[in-house]
């Protein structure tokens, strides 16, 4: 409801020269990448833009309503390239795993604005657009339409629950890996062969693969739902 009511571009007033919402909204989420969402504050992103509180009140009603536009504009980098191919020449697969991981790619490069998407469901401009071409593409295979709603709210789901887990600050970092490796191998084997026998395979796998193969499990269950519906 606020974004389908949110008012119009403020009107221009005396003093100091007025800041575009976008360039506002850029800056914001510039700060966010450095600080996290916890440490961000009107005031220091009013320092950062050289102007004051009050100027950035004029188009805003605070951090909440700026972190829902900063989350719209983090989803408006998510590019997908389409290397020519159109829906007859591809494969919904292939369109869903290129959009999945495009918007993989956009999330890990933004690890501290992470928990903004704990904390709402993206419906703004480039939400709407993301989501639109995501269902459309499911609707032009042959997707019936409470298949192709819940197959972009799963994927959307893998996705963002991967990058939290593995990227929001406070996520184990690489050289967890080794220790956890060495945890899992000295395990008492008795009670625990199967870990100790996978202590590897558990820690030695890239994040990339490690996305790719889970991603590729969730479609090809997919795709056996589809199967079967039709």
């Amino acid at each position: 409801m606020w974004w389908s009511s949110r008012p119009g571009p403020p009107v221009r007033r005396r003093g100091r020269p007025p800041r575009s919402l976008e360039r506002i909204v850029s800056v914001a989420l510039e700060v966010v990448d450095e600080v996290g969402t916890d440490a961000f504050s009107m005031r220091l992103l009013a320092d950062r833009l050289g102007s004051g509180t009050a100027t950035l009140y004029r188009h805003l009603a605070g951090k909440d309503e700026l972190m829902a536009y900063v989350v719209d504009r983090l989803l408006g980098e998510v590019g997908i390239e389409t290397d020519g191919d159109t829906l007859s020449d591809t494969t919904w697969q292939r369109a869903t795993a290129r959009g999945a991981s495009a918007f993989y790619d956009v999330l890990k490069n933004h690890p501290n604005a992470l928990p903004l998407l704990v904390t709402q469901v993206p419906v703004g401009p480039n939400a709407l657009i993301q989501r639109e071409r995501s269902l459309a593409v499911l609707l032009a295979c042959g997707f019936p339409l409470d298949l192709a709603a819940r197959t972009y709210t799963a994927v959307a789901h893998y996705v963002v629950g991967f990058a939290l887990q593995q990227h929001a600050p406070g996520a184990p970092q690489r050289g967890d890996a080794a220790r956890l490796r060495a945890f899992y191998r000295a395990l008492d084997a008795k009670i625990y062969p199967a870990t100790v026998a996978a202590a590897d395979e558990l820690t030695s796998v890239p994040l990339d693969e490690e996305f790719q193969f889970g991603l590729q499990l969730v479609l090809d269950g997919i795709e056996r739902a589809r199967k079967t519906r039709a």
